[in-house]
């Protein structure tokens, strides 16, 4: 599973990394995917932290 936010429609709510702080961080004012293929034990939260987007400004790759 690869990750990707659209910085353009990124707000900074900050959910992300709240949900999966291993796998999000904040740069400025928006979210950045902090590793290149999400490991297995992080895909739930990953998927929670995706639904939970106000913008869905995250797509997984599966």
């Amino acid at each position: 599973m690869k990750l990707t936010i659209d910085k353009e429609l990124c707000t900074g709510c900050e959910l992300c990394v709240s949900s999966c702080p291993d796998i999000f961080e904040m740069e400025g004012d928006v979210a950045m995917v902090k590793v290149e293929v999400v490991p297995d034990a992080a895909q739930d939260c990953v998927r929670q932290a995706v639904e939970d987007c106000p913008v869905t400004a995250i797509k997984i790759e599966e």
